[in-house]
C-alpha cells in the first residue's frame, strides 16, 4: 500500500502527465470523473454556489483556487486577479469564507518578490472585504519560501493565516516562530512526497504522536489555529483541550472526505470548517487525495467508469 502510494506521489508531481491528461479529451473526461468528488466546481460561480449551500447548513467554507508552480509572470499576476475577483463575489453575496491560496500559484517560484507583491494585493483585498487569508502547504522545498512570504506580510496584517505539516521534522522549530505572528496556525499531516529524512512516514506511529503534540501546544495556547484532520480518534484525545467559548480554534475537514463527520464535531459545541476546492488544475491536489489512502484508487475506479450522477452523494470516509 506505501509503495502504491509513493507512486501516486510521484505521478501527483509530474507536470508533463498532468498537461497530456488535460489536453486529451478522452482523458481529461475520466480524470475529472474522479476529481469530481474532490473538487467543489471549475469556476468561481459554482464554488460559491457550494459555499452557499454549506454555509446554510452552519458551517463555515475555506475557498481554494486551484494551481500551482506557475512558472510565467504575466500568467501568476493574471491568477492572482482571479482570487481577486473571488474575494469581490464572496463579499457580495454574503458568503461565509476564507480564501487560501499556493503562493507558487501567483509567482513566487518566479521570483519571490512578485509572489510577496500578488499576496500583498490579495492580502488588501481580503482585509477589506473581512475574510481570513491562508496561505496552503506545499513541498519542504518551498517551506522556506511560505515563511519567508508570511513574515513580511504579518508585518502590515493580522487576518493572513499559514497551514504546516507535522509531517516534517523542521515543524517544531516552525511552530515556534509562527506562535509569535498573528493569523491562524492550520495543522495538518502533510500529503507530499518527502525523504523520511526529513519528514515521518504517512501512517507512522511517530506521525500520529508529532500531530497530537502539536496540535495540543495550538490548542492550549490559545491562538488562531484550524485543526485539520478526518481522524476521530485524534480530535477524540485532543476534546480535553478544546475549550468551546475559547474562539480560538476550529475543525477544519476537506470535501469529499469523511465530512459527514462535521455535523458531530459541530453537535459537540465545536466551531467547524469545510475546505473546498475548485478550478482547472486539480491533478496534484486530487492525486495527493487518493495517495493518502491507496484503497481510495478503488473509489476512483468506480468514479472514471460511472454514467451519470455525482460523486458527492456517496461519501468517501478517510483519514487525513
Amino acid at each position: 500500500m506505501e509503495q502504491a502510494a509513493q507512486a501516486i506521489r510521484a505521478l501527483a508531481l509530474d507536470e508533463v502527465l498532468k498537461d497530456q491528461v488535460a489536453a486529451d479529451p478522452a482523458l481529461r473526461k475520466l480524470a475529472w470523473r474522479v476529481a469530481e468528488r474532490y473538487v467543489g466546481g471549475q469556476t468561481v460561480a459554482e464554488a460559491l454556489d457550494r459555499a452557499a449551500l454549506l454555509n446554510a447548513e452552519g458551517r463555515s467554507v475555506t475557498l481554494d483556487y486551484m494551481g500551482e508552480s506557475c512558472r510565467d509572470a504575466g500568467l501568476a499576476t493574471a491568477e492572482t486577479e482571479v482570487f481577486l475577483d473571488l474575494s469581490r463575489q464572496a463579499a457580495a453575496r454574503g458568503t461565509n469564507c476564507s480564501v487560501s491560496l499556493d503562493l507558487s500559484h501567483i509567482g513566487s517560484v518566479v521570483d519571490r518578490e512578485l509572489g510577496l507583491a500578488n499576496a500583498t494585493r490579495l492580502a488588501e483585498a481580503t482585509a477589506a472585504a473581512g475574510q481570513e487569508m491562508m496561505i496552503s502547504a506545499e513541498g519542504s522545498d518551498r517551506t522556506d519560501l511560505i515563511l519567508w512570504t508570511h513574515e513580511h506580510l504579518c508585518e502590515r496584517f493580522d487576518h493572513v493565516g499559514v497551514t504546516i505539516q507535522a509531517r516534517l521534522h523542521r515543524t517544531a522549530e516552525d511552530l515556534a516562530r509562527l506562535l509569535r505572528r498573528p493569523g491562524r496556525i492550520r495543522l495538518a499531516k502533510g500529503s507530499f512526497l518527502e525523504p523520511e529524512s526529513i519528514a515521518h512516514p504517512r501512517g507512522s506511529h511517530e506521525l500520529r504522536a508529532a500531530y497530537l503534540a502539536y496540535a495540543t501546544l495550538l490548542l492550549d495556547s490559545g491562538h488562531l489555529c484550524s485543526i485539520a484532520t478526518h481522524d476521530l480518534d485524534l480530535l477524540d484525545e485532543l476534546q480535553p483541550h478544546m475549550r468551546r467559548d475559547s474562539g480560538t480554534y476550529e475543525v477544519e475537514m476537506l470535501l469529499g472526505l469523511g465530512v459527514d463527520q462535521l455535523p458531530t464535531m459541530r453537535d459537540r459545541g465545536h466551531p467547524v470548517r469545510e475546505y473546498i476546492v475548485f478550478g482547472t488544475q486539480w491533478w496534484l491536489y486530487v492525486c495527493n487525495r487518493i495517495a493518502e489512502d491507496p484503497l481510495r484508487l478503488f473509489q476512483a475506479l468506480t468514479d472514471a467508469t460511472r454514467h451519470g450522477g455525482h460523486p458527492a452523494s456517496d461519501q468517501v470516509t478517510g483519514v487525513e
